[in-house]
């Protein structure tokens, strides 16, 4: 069976997709993006996604045609389509053509890709022993239009994440020009001091990462105290744990700030109780 996608309007096969050569997202990088995970055939907190898209389509003025019903049937049939239950995917979404306005005046319709492929999960051994981080060189800066949104302007993120991978470690953490403590490429980052959980505010700014929303929703339901402060190199230095989190790798313990161990160097009690959370969470879709 052929790989199926979704692009605007209807499901085609993969090797026969095209887009225009004028799509503002191929010339100039102008469009958003949501990287999501199916359980049992099911997108988890796809609500929460499609929120963010939107928000982030009406603050930076990025052109949505498509209706929120439409993308989400469109994610059933494409998953069903693959034969897909627990799956990765992907919708990005640009305004579409440069040229941006048809002859009769009205905006065309904007370019929807959605794609879906077999879940592939990180090694058991990194839930086990911990990832390794590089702190990057890279910084975030309140300033930038697209920061604190999921843009296809990804180049400095990809640029991070390459060279934390060069340096045989998993993520890169990124600081604002301020020295706060962001986030990674692609992920949110938690601290835990003293039994609490500590995430960087949105206003650092860091991405509204849905994962992240879940895991200060499950902590505070659940008794562990959870606040939104602004954290800086030492405290990351010198965390009890320190953890990731996005809608692929779920919740992931780091160990070592590259030669620097967090802890006792293992995972710790905050993170194996956040985890089972969050698992136990997605199967109740």
């Amino acid at each position: 069976m052929s790989e199926k996608v979704f692009l605007n309007d209807q499901l085609v096969d993969a090797e026969s997709a095209q887009i225009s050569i004028h799509d503002v997202g191929l010339l100039h990088g102008i469009g958003l993006f949501e990287t999501m995970r199916a359980y049992g055939g099911k997108v988890f907190r796809l609500a929460d996604h499609l929120d963010r898209l939107f928000d982030s389509a009406k603050a930076l003025q990025i052109h949505i045609s498509q209706q929120r019903k439409t993308i989400i049937g469109a994610i059933e049939d494409l998953l069903i389509a693959n034969n897909l239950s627990d799956a990765r995917l992907r919708l990005t979404v640009t305004p579409g053509s440069l040229r941006n306005v048809n002859d009769d005046g009205t905006i065309p319709q904007s370019t929807l890709i959605i794609t879906a492929a077999q879940m592939v999960a990180y090694p058991p051994e990194m839930y086990e022993k911990g990832m390794t981080v590089l702190i990057s060189d890279y910084k975030q800066h309140g300033k930038d239009a697209t920061a604190g949104h999921k843009t296809l302007n990804y180049f400095p993120r990809m640029a991070a994440l390459q060279e934390a991978h060069q340096n045989q470690t998993g993520e890169a953490i990124w600081f604002t020009v301020t020295n706060r403590l962001a986030e990674g490429s692609i992920s949110n980052i938690f601290l835990v001091k003293d039994n609490i959980l500590i995430t960087p505010p949105l206003d650092t700014p860091v991405l509204p990462g849905i994962a992240r929303k879940v895991v200060l929703e499950l902590a505070r339901e659940n008794g562990i105290e959870a606040t939104e402060s602004e954290c800086i190199v030492k405290d990351l230095l010198g965390a009890d744990e320190v953890l990731l989190t996005n809608s692929i790798m779920e919740v992931m313990p780091v160990c070592r700030v590259e030669k620097h161990a967090v802890g006792d160097e293992k995972p710790g009690p905050v993170f194996k109780k956040i985890s089972e959370l969050y698992r136990a969470k997605t199967q109740e879709i």
